[in-house]
């Protein structure tokens, strides 16, 4: 077991915190996307879609790429680095040419590609050398992606300023490069461990008739569903909680502006440190649970509690800041947990020798998640009878499919007893 363990931060964790950092900095997009409309002469909406296309690819490649995952992790860490450097830097070309196409194509399908990839490449191995401690490791990994954007956006609000919005794409694209290179330099399976075909390859076909992995792709697709639907509403939904507070009155535009903006910004970087937290949280809890769809259930049953205590105070009290604010918080970490959860749930049905698979083929739900969640909460926030109040009617929406997800993810569990007891 030594040698299983010998090195396992330096050929396990590290070059997976090296490779999901850099390209957690998808979830920046909101801090350039306005800036890239102004230089393009683009309306945001059709800008939006750089960053819609690039986690529809990123889902769709790791769908693909899981079978290349568990053969060869090198190779996926090259090909991951190659097309995610080259997108960004490709990004910052489009944008000094003028040329909003390549920006979807950069962006959105050749940097969208590197993320899947690299996003599935270190999982396995992460499972393989803390065989004890699987969701605990693969949680800390994966909360590098998350946490990215507390790190990344800073940093590149202060390039901008200094350097400029083209010059800030070319910089990051060589740090970034030199930080999954020694990633993919580092990366390595546990000694030992051998590619066996035999076992290792699975057929998607059979693994896509499984009901069992489509009440799994199903509850990971509402919750990243109703995360981003959420996420997308917050500066709204705090505008409205806020504008009915009596000390706010007196100020002028510019100054309710200003706070806004500045409650905002605290509210976001909370998020990511709790998306974070969600992340190694729910998935070292799961170690010690029986089942893991336990986890799943645990982060519906908050999620939907803290949705009906805003939707109990609203009709109360106007919305307290507080039960907004738990609501915000709470189903963000839920939605981080999701992810960090998700390879160890499948693990659990599937098999260890098969998880490149099978967890590539489940992130295809974060694919159309990507470009469903958005459009969800707009569609439902343009249709509300109460535009004054137009994130409220968001809120039952979310319960119903919360109560969706709860219900599949229970219909798993029960499933996997049964099979664990026969």
């Amino acid at each position: 077991m030594a040698r299983f363990t010998k090195n396992r931060w330096t050929s396990a964790i590290i070059p997976a915190l090296l490779i999901h950092i850099p390209i957690g900095t998808v979830y920046c997009w909101s801090v350039f996307k306005q800036l890239i409309a102004d230089q393009l002469h683009a309306s945001p909406a059709s800008v939006e879609w750089g960053f819609s296309l690039a986690i529809f690819f990123l889902g769709m490649s790791a769908a693909f790429a899981g079978p290349m995952v568990e053969k060869n992790i090198k190779k996926s860490a090259l090909i991951s680095m190659v097309c995610f450097v080259a997108g960004f830097a490709g990004t910052g070309v489009s944008i000094a040419l003028g040329f909003l196409p390549g920006v979807f194509i950069c962006y959105g399908a050749i940097m969208g590609a590197g993320l899947g990839i690299g996003y599935l490449t270190p999982v396995k191995n992460l499972m393989l050398w803390f065989a004890d401690n699987r969701g605990l490791a693969t949680g800390i990994a994966v909360a590098g992606f998350g946490l990215t954007k507390a790190i990344a956006s800073p940093v590149m609000e202060y390039l901008i300023g200094s350097i400029g919005l083209v010059n800030m794409f070319y910089t990051l694209a060589v740090v970034y490069a030199i930080m999954m290179l020694v990633g993919f330099l580092l990366i390595r399976r546990p000694a030992g461990w051998v590619y066996d075909p035999a076992t290792s390859y699975v057929s998607r076909v059979s693994i896509l008739k499984k009901p069992v992995f489509w009440g799994i792709w199903l509850a990971f697709y509402i919750n990243i569903t109703c995360g981003l639907a959420l996420i997308s509403q917050e500066k709204d939904i705090l505008h409205d909680v806020l504008k009915a507070f009596p000390q706010y009155a007196p100020l002028s535009p510019s100054a309710f502006a200003a706070a806004i903006s500045g409650i905002i910004g605290l509210v976001l970087a909370v998020d990511s440190v709790l998306n974070t937290a969600g992340r190694v949280g729910f998935s070292t809890l799961s170690d010690h649970l029986k089942r893991r769809e336990t986890v799943y259930q645990v982060i519906f049953v908050i999620s939907i509690a803290v949705c009906l205590l805003q939707v109990c105070t609203n009709s109360i009290d106007r919305a307290l800041l507080w039960a907004v604010l738990m609501m915000l918080f709470l189903v963000n970490a839920g939605y981080g947990g999701g992810f960090s959860t998700l390879p160890v749930l499948l693990d659990q049905h599937f098999g260890t020798k098969t998880v490149s698979t099978t967890h590539g083929l489940t992130l295809s739900a974060w694919a159309f998640a990507g470009l469903s969640g958005n459009q969800l909460a707009s569609f439902v926030v343009t249709h509300a009878p109460d535009q004054a109040h137009r994130y409220a009617a968001l809120i039952p929406v979310l319960i119903v499919l919360f109560i969706i997800a709860l219900i599949s993810v229970s219909l798993v569990k029960a499933a996997g007893k049964r099979v664990a007891v026969a």
